[in-house]
């Protein structure tokens, strides 16, 4: 028997929680994941507020100040135990390669969380847009731009960004768990995300919120917004993100640690 490294005792543990809490009680299991999107949408709007005043600052500071106060959002999420969609895409495609869960536990976890997570997102989405710093806002703001650029993007565009968004993420949360000291911690996982959020690429879950908070502040008159283009760059992240975070990031580490070798992580 190959010997576990100290990595996946802990992705392991991490899926027995997630196997056990939705076998238990499915609606706090539900909870956690509206939790996640609490949690995005409050750094996504944060991000964007900042940014629109950014960039009466300077031109190109905007978009610094997005992905760095973006970045504050997979913080909140880990330490506050919330429940992400693109990071369960690894733990589940673990959960089964290690058989740890059975394919119809592991897609329960993951496609509960995943519409949750939606419901999470359209529900704080809206709530935010009620909020002060986004009303009345410009038409060629920050905000709706960068919306609407991401409704512009071509079907190959979203799925390899989407790819990449989601290895950044995953490498951020098994960053983080070899992480011994809490700061150190915080600080990878900042400058992890940093990358995803300031090159503008994919993530589904942080979409819901973003999209959402986009078409209640701009009362549904956001150029490009439509349901076919919503739906367009939906599906393609989706697939995008489990290729880039089930596959390249959970598939393939847990390939390279089922070894008789010593180099495991």
């Amino acid at each position: 028997m190959n010997p576990i490294s100290p990595l996946f005792e802990k992705i392991d543990s991490s899926i027995e929680k997630k196997k056990n809490l939705i076998e238990t009680s499915y609606l706090r299991y539900a909870l956690r994941s509206v939790l996640a999107c609490l949690f995005l949408g409050l750094g996504t709007a944060v991000a964007f507020a900042i940014a629109m005043k950014g960039e009466h600052i300077a031109h190109g500071l905007g978009k610094i100040l997005y992905a760095f106060m973006f970045s504050w959002s997979l913080v909140m999420i880990l330490y506050m135990n919330a429940e992400l969609g693109t990071s369960n895409m690894l733990y589940t495609t673990v959960g089964v390669y290690r058989k740890k869960l059975t394919l119809p536990t592991a897609a329960k976890i993951l496609l509960t969380c995943i519409f949750f997570n939606l419901i999470g997102g359209v529900l704080v989405g809206y709530l935010i847009s009620l909020t002060t710093p986004f009303q009345g806002l410009e038409v060629d703001n920050f905000f709706f731009t960068s919306i609407t650029a991401k409704l512009e993007k071509t079907t190959v565009q979203i799925l390899v960004e989407a790819i990449f968004a989601n290895i950044v993420v995953n490498t951020a949360v098994l960053v983080s768990m070899r992480m011994k000291d809490d700061a150190g911690k915080v600080l990878a996982i900042i400058f992890i995300i940093f990358i995803f959020a300031f090159l503008g690429y994919e993530h589904v879950i942080a979409n819901f919120p973003a999209f959402s908070l986009a078409y209640f502040a701009s009362g549904g008159t956001l150029a490009g917004m439509s349901s076919a283009s919503v739906l367009h760059n939906l599906v393609f992240a989706l697939i995008g993100n489990y290729i880039g975070g089930g596959i390249v990031m959970g598939l393939g580490y847990a390939w390279l640690n089922n070894s008789e070798s010593k180099y495991v992580d």
